[in-house]
């Protein structure tokens, strides 16, 4: 009889503290989210900058 109490007194030891405040899976998900939209717009931003032609013009100075 001492064996379940002393696995149900286990389980309750190694459960989380409710007074702890974790991210989760919603956390994880939201920071993979904003991770890999970032990645798109820095594609999309270096795809851009690659089609700008821009000529420099030397300067004509008269000595």
């Amino acid at each position: 009889m001492s064996t379940p109490v002393n696995v149900t007194r286990l389980a309750a030891d190694l459960a989380l503290d409710e007074t702890k405040v974790t991210p989760g899976l919603l956390g994880f998900v939201v920071f993979a989210a904003l991770g890999i939209a970032t990645w798109f717009l820095l594609k999309s931003m270096n795809a851009r900058f690659k089609k700008i032609d821009f000529v420099e013009q030397q300067d004509q100075q008269d000595d």
